[in-house]
């Protein structure tokens, strides 16, 4: 029966599909205006009473060089509020300026460092001495900004077209600058922030300050909103950051001032001059681009000589220098290092060695994902501590990093080739050192019999087997592989795993596809990595693409068509999607259960003639748009005329009767109308970089772009409790198969789906 679910839900569409409107006019009236934002300052919750003393600690780590505070960074101050636990995010305390200079909050908290310190204690000096978090950000109003740019054009769905626009339409909320009235100067007051000179994309939620990597893909979707003064203000504040630190840190914070995040600064400099053909920026851009390099060249990189081939190549690695807990995730770190459960307790070498490899997963940008670690599920999903203690992040060669290098040095070896920046010497240089990545990327990273790109473990001296969303970064950058270009099978045995989530799965791409607890890894589907598995399927030529998506052999799953061993997983270890209280994706046809006739579920409509590439990256681009769209829908967003809001029934499902809707930072492969779990904080809205990549893939995919079917909440919450009664279940139509892992279809609604099948 199981099989059938897929045709039900395809003519349960025109039944349960999100209604339209008439009109094909998207709704306009965005306000442009200074937005009106409520600071939200997080309440102290300690989870011991006021009374109780403080749990004791262990001894203070070292203090760090690169952090200049004794508030806020390594040191008695921080290891004591975090040990109070005042806060379930540790992270809102290195955000609170403080109301007054160092030395006096040092004073105030001098009678607190002793043994006899209650948790009261701790919270009186924190009320007294700081202030709400984020007070040093002001938001901005944007200037020409256009409600209607013309990406909104490409979408011929008009509820897509809509939501589309109200996405845009959030950059008014998430624009900052610097509070200049209540910037501390470090005489009056202390604070962590890092001050900014232009106006920047926040991603939200805790994330309250510029960050690095997500404004790649913020930047995406400010060129399709033709917001160019503010790209350039993004990339005017990055130029700044390395003209002063050397560098781009992590974040907008002094606690990230020891690391840097994925590169991709210059490929944000080439995207916005290809788009705005503001070519002017470059004259200050091109120096500070060489700078990053070489900081990159000096800190990050080392020789690897291959087993495989014996050359050796320059390539570069994460390697954060650093010896103690991270100031925003202290608590959490000194946990995983002093873990009362651990038989040896680390000693002081082992504990830096541990803060030194949690700093450099951060840098990654995954923190945390299994590739990185030697014993992903050592502590199992729900204690993710062992995994993380055994972190090798320093000993990995990371594919995503170095493709990402290659490509910035032929972007920088182009921009020398002609023009005003014209630079023979130059170019040739970066030519020769994007040549040396190339070929060590497909020399150590490139196994040709199973077409993936893996890792390379300077610890093992081999190529890791971890498969992950980091094999598509090569083609992102434009390395493909002769086996791939010469060899159409090879092509699709190389994209394979999309076909197979597509196939299986309701929602989107995972970073992985193992479950461990951590957020980098299944079920999580983040909106960076369907952008790139996009590009990188634009990235490959036609004529090895052209035939129909292959169908597997009789009697069995699209997991036959993935090469032997790419996974590194057999089909019954890979995550379950559950559908009616049952796994519905064991073994065997009945595991595809969103295949349809040349596409998938919510993947849009197959067109004649239509190419597997193709065909694959129209039903991703859906699948994103579903999940955003859906979500977003299930917690309180409406458009007038176009999309009804839930009723307060319905809505509070999720806890969103108060809410108008949320943009998810990440998503998950077993559904479409909720954010994704696990890690170290819960699951942030707002948010930059799905937003942007939701107006990239509106703008390129518009066209093709399908109105989704979404899941009815009060059928999924019955379900979860086993209150599927029939009467319910046609109250509010057939929800179709699209069940988070803890909200299940009912029962009974397979049946209401199948009898339109009569």
């Amino acid at each position: 029966m199981l099989a059938k679910w897929a045709l039900a839900a395809s003519a349960i569409h025109a039944a349960r599909a999100i209604p339209q409107g008439s009109t094909t006019t998207a709704p306009s009236g965005v306000s442009t205006g200074v937005p009106s934002i409520t600071l939200v300052t997080s309440v102290a919750s300690p989870t011991a009473s006021l009374s109780a003393t403080l749990p004791s600690q262990v001894p203070l780590p070292p203090v760090q060089a690169w952090c200049p505070s004794d508030i806020f960074c390594a040191g008695s101050v921080l290891q004591t509020v975090n040990v109070a636990q005042l806060w379930s995010d540790p992270k809102t305390f290195v955000d609170k300026p403080t109301n007054s200079d160092e030395q006096s909050v040092l004073a105030a908290f001098a009678p607190i460092n002793s043994t006899n310190a209650t948790e009261g204690d701790v919270l009186n000096f924190v009320d007294n001495n700081f202030r709400g978090e984020g007070l040093e950000l002001e938001a901005q109003a944007i200037s020409n900004f256009n409600p209607n740019p013309a990406f909104l054009n490409n979408v011929t769905d008009p509820l897509l077209k809509g939501f589309a626009q109200i996405v845009h339409g959030y950059w008014t909320q998430l624009i900052r600058g610097t509070n200049t009235t209540t910037l501390c100067n470090g005489k009056s007051c202390e604070s962590t922030l890092i001050p900014l000179n232009h106006t920047f994309v926040v991603p939200g939620g805790r994330f309250r300050e510029q960050y690095y990597w997500d404004s790649y893909w913020i930047i995406e979707g400010l060129i399709q909103s033709q917001l160019f003064d503010v790209a350039a203000d993004t990339l005017q504040n990055f130029m700044d950051e390395i003209e002063t630190i050397g560098f781009i840190p992590n974040g907008g914070r002094i606690y990230y001032l020891n690391r840097s995040q994925p590169p991709l600064f210059i490929w944000m400099l080439s995207n916005y001059v290809a788009a705005s053909g503001n070519t002017s920026i470059l004259t200050r851009a091109l120096p500070l681009a060489e700078r990053e390099l070489a900081w990159w060249r000096d800190n990050r990189s080392l020789n690897v000589t291959s087993p495989y081939t014996n050359r050796t190549y320059t390539l570069f690695r994460y390697a954060v220098t650093n010896s103690a807990p991270r100031p925003e995730s202290y608590l959490t770190d000194y946990s995983t290092a002093n873990d009362p459960t651990l038989k040896t307790p680390l000693n002081e070498s082992q504990r830096a060695d541990l803060y030194s490899e949690l700093a450099s997963g951060a840098e990654t940008g995954w923190d945390y994902c299994s590739r990185f670690i030697v014993t992903p599920l050592a502590g199992g999903i729900n204690n993710t501590n062992p995994a993380l203690r055994s972190l090798n992040v320093k000993g990995t060669i990371p594919i995503d990093l170095n493709s990402i290098l290659y490509r910035a040095n032929l972007i920088l070896a182009n921009f020398y080739s002609s023009g005003s920046n014209a630079n023979s010497t130059a170019a040739a240089q970066h030519q020769a050192t994007a040549t040396n990545i190339r070929e060590g990327i497909l020399d150590l990273f490139w196994d040709p019999s199973k077409l993936a790109f893996y890792d390379f473990n300077t610890t093992s001296n081999a190529r890791n087997d971890f498969f992950s969303t980091a094999t598509f970064y090569p083609l992102w950058a434009g390395i493909i592989p002769d086996e791939i270009l010469s060899n159409s099978t090879n092509a699709f045995g190389f994209f394979s795993s999309i076909n197979m989530v597509l196939s299986r799965y309701n929602g989107t791409y995972p970073t992985t596809f193992v479950e461990s607890g951590l957020q980098w890894d299944a079920p999580n589907a983040w909106p960076p990595h369907q952008y790139i598995a996009l590009q990188a399927l634009r990235a490959l030529p036609a004529n090895v693409s052209s035939g129909a998506i292959p169908e597997p052999p009789n009697g069995q799953s699209a997991f036959a068509l993935v090469p032997s061993g790419q996974l590194g997983l057999d089909e019954t270890s890979l995550p379950v999607q559950t559908i009616g209280g049952q796994n519905a994706s064991g073994t065997g046809s009945g595991a595809d259960l969103n295949a349809l006739n040349g596409t998938f579920v919510n993947g849009g409509n197959a067109t004649s003639g239509e190419g597997w590439r193709d065909a694959l990256a129209r039903s991703l681009a859906n699948r994103y748009f579903t999940s955003t769209l859906c979500s977003w829908h299930a917690t309180g967003g409406s458009i007038p005329n176009l999309l009804p809001r839930l009723t307060d029934q319905q809505l509070n499902v999720s806890l969103s009767i108060n809410n108008t809707g949320n943009m998810f930072e990440k998503f998950s492969i077993r559904d479409i109308d909720s954010g994704g779990r696990g890690g170290e904080y819960t699951v942030q809205a707002g948010f930059g970089w799905t937003n942007g990549v939701l107006l990239w893939v509106a703008s390129n995919f518009g066209p093709q772009l399908v109105a989704p079917v979404c899941p009815d909440p009060l059928a999924e919450a019955a379900a979860a409790t086993g209150s599927s009664s029939s009467s319910a279940g046609k109250k509010n139509g057939a929800a179709h198969l699209a069940a988070a892992p803890h909200v299940l279809v009912a029962l009974a609604l397979v049946t209401v789906g199948l009898q339109l099948l009569a």
